[in-house]
């Protein structure tokens, strides 16, 4: 009898189980429908990302970070991260973040005179830290949802919010809109801050090859992680459950 009961307790045990990873796994999937009702077109766009990366942009940044020294390397995205500065202090201010806007234009005055044009980070030595926001963080600080998850050309992991934010971006952009570049030198320019950022990330890339066993939803887990903790300046508060 006691053999029977035994058994019988191992069977709910087991049965229990799976019906808990069963209820795990719809949850999960109802989960990513509705963050992520277009999977298919955003697998379909991963992939094609990838395969640019793979074969044109990553060979590039690789051959790049080869010919170029590290210092000149850290130069080049000093250089550009210190001209991003000012559009960081204007959302920061949209945001009604003054001290912090005070402090991205502080970090550019410095860096743009006693850093060389920025190609030196001496803001941050003397305690000026970089700030990171985008006109996306600023739509979301005014209230407006995340959206559908989407995966854009070439761009990326994004939503509907910070797709729209990114226009806004590239519409402000000091190198992409300047008129004291032709269309060549803009493309050489904008061309040399892409495969610098390429290159900054080639060791991360490698690990997440080496560690993600489904890269596309690693990455969309990750992006929305992300974007959320930069959206309440790393103190995200907890999730509700409907998110």
């Amino acid at each position: 009898m006691s053999r029977f009961f035994n058994q019988l307790l191992k069977s709910l045990l087991v049965f229990g189980i799976l019906f808990l990873t069963a209820c795990a796994s719809i949850q999960q999937t109802e989960r990513v429908a509705k963050v992520d009702p277009f999977e298919r077109m955003n697998r379909a766009v991963f992939s094609f990302n990838e395969t640019a990366d793979a074969y044109v942009i990553k060979p590039v940044a690789e051959a790049y970070k080869f010919v170029l020294p590290e210092i000149v390397r850290t130069g080049v995205t000093n250089f550009f991260s210190n001209i991003n500065d000012v559009l960081i202090a204007a959302n920061n201010l949209l945001q009604g973040k003054p001290v912090e806007a005070a402090s991205d234009i502080g970090r550019f005055l410095v860096n743009s005179t006693v850093g060389i044009l920025g190609f030196f980070d001496v803001a941050t030595d003397i305690g000026l830290d970089k700030n990171r926001e985008d006109f996306g963080q600023t739509l979301a600080v005014w209230g407006v949802g995340d959206g559908p998850y989407i995966v854009l050309p070439l761009f990326g992991p994004s939503n509907v919010r910070d797709t729209v934010g990114l226009v806004v971006d590239i519409e402000t952009d000091f190198m992409i809109n300047t008129n004291k570049l032709n269309s060549d030198e803009k493309i050489a320019v904008n061309g040399l801050r892409i495969i610098n950022r390429r290159a900054d990330l080639l060791d991360a890339g490698q690990l997440l090859e080496d560690a993600a066993f489904d890269k596309y939803s690693f990455l969309r887990d990750g992006y929305m992680q992300r974007r959320r903790s930069q959206i309440y300046d790393g103190e995200p508060p907890p999730m509700k459950e409907d998110e």
